[in-house]
């Protein structure tokens, strides 16, 4: 996956951006909840490969009238597209779709759980910058309780023979994922000897109680500074699966510093998408 997801990146370095591989493909993009950089990159991805797509959002959809989800992919099956990308607040949602639908299904992020192509990319990106995953330390810091972007990391880049820390407060880090990465609540401990970090967004939409006191008190225990930076390896690189909130879990010159590789992380997740479409699809030579 990666290594086509690299082949093609070189196609939207190209004076024109465009390759038949999925011509005659039809993509339909169902997205229940708001996004930006994977609504947009899927789209950008099925335009590139020349694919055919139907965006639909659920706010200006039947779902306001009662709609069920099964119902919604049984209609849009209905026009035998070749693939569904969902993204919807219910974890599980893809995996429900995939058991009742013809369709390739591609989990575009549902609920708590998971959010693969944000790995993928993420991945690719640790991997053009440091040259390998293996024996890497990555410290990913922030809300991991409520972070599909975390636990997808966390199981994709220890299956790569990256080393994974988690790092939270105790109240934002749910029991269970010692399984999964080594954890801690000390990010200072987290950060030490890093050669890459990973900052998560508080989903404070998702939150229903006091996790934390006051945004300012996580950014003075949590937040990422030039300080702390200085913990982690010389070469260390900053990401951030956005969006970002500045000045709670990253400061602005962190985020905008010589380590962030956050806006090469939005072009790679472009590219990891073309990856995914290209594979599950069947297509042709990209590259023709």
């Amino acid at each position: 996956m990666l290594d086509t997801a690299d082949r093609l990146r070189e196609v939207l370095d190209r004076p024109i951006k465009k390759v038949p591989a999925l011509r005659g493909k039809t993509v339909v993009n169902l997205f229940y909840e708001a996004s930006t950089r994977t609504r947009a990159s899927f789209e950008m991805a099925q335009k590139v490969l020349s694919a055919d797509s139907l965006s639909i959002a659920a706010a200006t959809s039947s779902v306001q009238k009662g709609e069920t989800l099964l119902d919604t992919a049984r209609n849009l099956e209905a026009m035998n597209p070749d693939m569904i990308v969902i993204r919807h607040a219910s974890s599980g949602a893809p995996h429900f779709l995939a058991r009742h639908c013809r369709s390739s299904i591609v989990n575009a992020g549902d609920g708590a759980h998971e959010h693969p192509t944000q790995a993928l990319l993420d991945a690719l990106t640790l991997r053009q910058k440091k040259g390998r995953l293996k024996g890497l330390k990555v410290a990913i810091v922030g809300d991991v309780l409520h972070s599909r972007v975390a636990r997808s990391n966390a199981w994709l880049l220890g299956k790569m023979g990256a080393q994974v820390v988690l790092c939270a407060p105790p109240t934002l880090m749910p029991p269970g994922l010692e399984r999964l990465a080594a954890v801690t609540h000390r990010i200072d401990e987290a950060l030490e000897g890093a050669d890459a970090v990973m900052m998560l967004r508080l989903q404070t939409e998702r939150m229903t109680g006091g996790y934390f006191p006051t945004t300012r008190e996580y950014h003075v225990r949590f937040g990422l500074t030039e300080e702390r930076v200085r913990r982690a390896r010389k070469d260390v690189v900053i990401l951030h699966p956005g969006p970002m909130n500045r000045g709670v879990e990253i400061a602005s010159e962190v985020a905008d510093g010589p380590y962030s590789v956050i806006l090469d992380q939005v072009t790679n997740g472009v590219a990891v998408r073309m990856a995914v479409l290209y594979l599950l699809l069947g297509g042709g030579e990209a590259a023709a």
